[in-house]
């Protein structure tokens, strides 16, 4: 089970900026989005069964998304190459930034200890960041059921 996780921002404070490569090899920033609503949810690995699953809730729940004018964002320290094969392979709609260098999910908090069947590792843990159009957080999600996850962040909208 992972190691619970103290969260350095709360809802309210403003969002950290960052800058990635996407999945298409673009280059995007937080501020690009101001004026949108931003969901940007961090996830541990590509293609694992957890990160699948909650993928592929965002996938079934773009539309809806979309027609709220929310922006949907994953990250992952996966690589640009990593995430092209995962976005192919699910026909993700949405854009996933590489943060390879952790600078994101540091920035954000969400890189700590974890442990799987007794092994501890650093690694990324499953949060999700709803940044108002004011660059704001207003919600977070700490503890995330990938199944039914992507509904629930629809349902806060």
């Amino acid at each position: 089970m992972a190691k619970s996780l103290e969260l350095k921002l709360q809802p309210g404070d403003p969002a950290p900026d960052f800058t990635a490569a996407t999945n298409n090899g673009a280059t995007v920033s937080l501020a690009d989005f101001r004026g949108k609503h931003v969901i940007l949810f961090f996830y541990p690995k590509d293609d694992t069964p957890g990160c699948t699953m909650e993928a592929c809730a965002f996938r079934d729940h773009f539309a809806q998304f979309k027609e709220k004018g929310a922006i949907v964002l994953g990250v992952s320290v996966d690589s640009v190459k990593s995430h092209e094969k995962f976005i192919k392979k699910y026909a993700l709609p949405f854009t996933l930034l590489a943060d390879e260098d952790q600078r994101i999910v540091q920035a954000y908090g969400v890189w700590g200890e974890k442990s799987f069947m007794g092994r501890q590792y650093l690694g990324t843990h499953r949060v999700t960041f709803h940044i108002g159009p004011d660059g704001r957080i207003k919600n977070i999600w700490p503890k995330v059921k990938p199944e039914e996850h992507a509904a629930e962040v629809l349902a806060a909208l």
